[in-house]
């Protein structure tokens, strides 16, 4: 597969548990593309949970490895990218995003943000606390320091509140190059 251009390339973005990987993994069952997250790439090269690395090296450790797991993932080719949600905190990861491809924004409300952390058991090892608020505090503030990083870096924003990742991924489809596979 030839490594996608920039206009074929979809990097989705958002707050935890606006559905990045999930809607991922439907993009690239419908369209045939790969897909790659790029905390579960952080992981594997870490070879331990994004909680370890917390605990080890702080958020700024994990921001480092963030922005080398990026680059690293840009020069491979894969069409469809999951984000972590923080990836749009350093001008670098910002300036990387702009220039490989369509930037979707995967808004959700508070409320439902809070409902899907909950539900998810993986959260407590792949979503640390980033800060010492209760969680539905850390969601509002972080919420209100990130969403004009993800707005400056969003080519599409959708809301996945009361949505399906099928209706999602069908969304970003008629907006963006990434398509299924001719059917002959």
């Amino acid at each position: 597969m030839p490594t996608p251009s920039p206009t074929q390339r979809v990097l989705l973005i958002g707050y935890r548990g606006t559905g990045k990987t999930s809607v991922a993994t439907c993009l690239s069952e419908i369209s045939g593309g790969r897909w790659i997250d790029t905390d579960a790439e952080i992981t594997r090269v870490a070879n331990c949970e994004v909680s370890e690395i917390f605990d080890r090296e702080g958020e700024d450790g994990f921001r480092r490895r963030e922005t080398i797991a990026l680059r690293e993932i840009l020069d491979q080719p894969y069409p469809i990218i999951a984000c972590g949600g923080g990836i749009v905190l350093l001008e670098e990861n910002r300036r990387l995003l702009a220039a490989a491809g369509t930037c979707v924004w995967l808004r959700a409300s508070v409320d439902t943000i809070q409902q899907r952390l909950e539900c998810d058991p993986g959260s407590a090892t792949q979503r640390p606390p980033l800060t010492n608020l209760e969680q539905l505090d850390e969601i509002r503030q972080l919420l209100k320091e990130r969403e004009p990083l993800y707005t400056r870096c969003a080519d599409l924003v959708i809301e996945t509140d009361k949505k399906q990742v099928n209706q999602i991924a069908a969304e970003i489809m008629a907006h963006t190059m990434i398509h299924p596979p001719d059917s002959d």
